[in-house]
């Protein structure tokens, strides 16, 4: 009966039938021969959210390119798949790496491409990166970008504004000098907030990275002289460190800072409203602006006004996303337009507002309004501060093996934190095991 419904059906009818049957048909090719772009990244929770619907809003925008994303749990099993790929089409074609401080030893890598030289045939035009060139992340010696700069992030000091309101502190925002905080969490501490007055996710960024940053102070000696007289670069964790790291054990003994339990642990009993105030990562300010009933602000990391009249500004730290090599032309130009598409001001500045990592443009900087700035403390001043060339102390280090010696430095401050060793003992015994690490072939 259905066959002779169809041959009895008129001419124009018949005809309709069969174009559309071809605009199908063109559509599927057009679907199937759409160059692919696959990409590997370890973002998760709200962040995901927001690059999934950027990603799915550029698969719509055309019909060539077709990106196509691979989540991991982390960047250590990003590493390992990585390792694991046996040739060029088991790998991404972008990838998403954490910042391990000498970029160049990835950029070496023989299935990586740095990115100024998939730009350099594919560019990305009128788009000017936001980030000084001078801030080392992501860069080689010569300041050339060695991969896109697409999520990075500063530790920033978060704070529950109901709860310093609770706590009658008046303004309602942390003092940002160590000493004053500390009179604030015991205030805090015995006004409502006694589970929980600080916690952080940020230990060795806090406590020995970002503290020779925000005081203005060198993070690690350069390299002197040569042949006989050669020093090699060695970490000088002095008085400042010294007294820092004993006065956080003291935090943690009388219970006004509490370690947190495991990995985004800190960040979620934040975002619960149960931690007065928590320094994490910037990247976290996209999920806490959409937390239910959670008013907070941010301000920059504390700092030691005996040390430095005026606090610098932290290492920018975070992640990028790195080309893979040995694809054909079109394939190079298909990761090219897909982050010349993130870089587009809108793209790039819808980025910027929902995540809280640092702008990817100066457009995207200047495409956000005033009003996004509103309640959220300093932030505007502190992003503003990485559009500038940094101080010498500020642009960042390179650190060959720096994921161990940040892995043994982590170890050390927990059982420093822990009670278990005196700061000045904990502190010698990492920068003796630094110096060892360094001499040491990167895995």
């Amino acid at each position: 009966m259905k066959s002779s419904w169809f041959m009895g059906a008129s001419f124009p009818v018949r005809r309709l039938a069969w174009a559309s049957a071809g605009v199908l048909l063109a559509t599927s090719s057009a679907a199937w021969s759409a160059t692919e772009v696959r990409v590997w990244h370890s973002l998760n929770g709200h962040n995901l959210q927001v690059f999934e619907a950027l990603v799915k809003s550029y698969n719509r925008s055309q019909d060539q390119v077709q990106v196509r994303l691979k989540g991991f749990d982390n960047e250590d099993a990003v590493e390992a798949a990585l390792v694991a790929a046996k040739g060029v089409q088991d790998r991404p074609h972008l990838v998403q790496l954490d910042d391990d401080r000498y970029p160049e030893a990835v950029s070496r890598r023989p299935y990586m491409q740095p990115l100024h030289q998939l730009l350099e045939k594919n560019p990305i035009k009128d788009a000017k990166w936001f980030v000084s060139e001078q801030v080392s992340f992501a860069r080689d010696g010569r300041g050339r970008l060695l991969a896109f700069p697409y999520m990075l992030e500063i530790p920033v000091m978060y704070y529950n504004i109901d709860a310093f309101k609770k706590a009658n502190l008046n303004p309602p925002a942390p003092d940002r000098v160590w000493t004053g905080l500390q009179g604030q969490l015991v205030s805090l501490a015995n006004n409502g907030s006694r589970q929980c007055p600080l916690t952080s996710d940020q230990s060795v960024s806090v406590n020995l990275e970002n503290l020779a940053a925000v005081n203005n102070q060198l993070f690690i000696n350069e390299p002197t002289g040569k042949g006989k007289n050669a020093k090699p670069a060695e970490f000088s964790f002095d008085s400042l460190y010294i007294r820092h790291l004993s006065m956080m054990i003291s935090w943690v003994k009388s219970e006004i800072m509490v370690k947190p339990g495991g990995e985004a642990v800190a960040a979620k009993r934040f975002a619960n409203k149960e931690c007065a105030v928590l320094i994490s990562a910037s990247s976290n300010l996209g999920w806490f602006k959409e937390a239910r009933g959670l008013d907070f602000s941010l301000t920059g990391l504390p700092y030691y006004p005996e040390v430095t009249k005026t606090p610098g500004n932290p290492f920018v730290g975070g992640s990028a996303i790195w080309a893979t090599s040995g694809h054909p032309k079109e394939t190079d130009a298909a990761m090219a337009g897909f982050l010349a598409w993130l870089a587009k001001p809108d793209n790039a500045a819808n980025w910027f507002q929902r995540t809280g990592y640092l702008p990817l443009t100066q457009q995207a900087f200047a495409a956000t309004p005033a009003s996004y700035y509103k309640g959220m403390g300093n932030w505007q001043e502190q992003v503003s501060a990485y559009a500038r060339n940094p101080a010498a102390n500020g642009r960042g280090f390179r650190i060959d093996n720096y994921p161990r010696i940040r892995a043994m430095f982590h170890q050390t401050l927990e059982t420093a934190l822990n009670g278990n060793q005196p700061a000045v003992t904990a502190l010698k015994m990492a920068a003796d095991e630094a110096g060892k690490l360094m001499q040491q072939r990167a895995r």
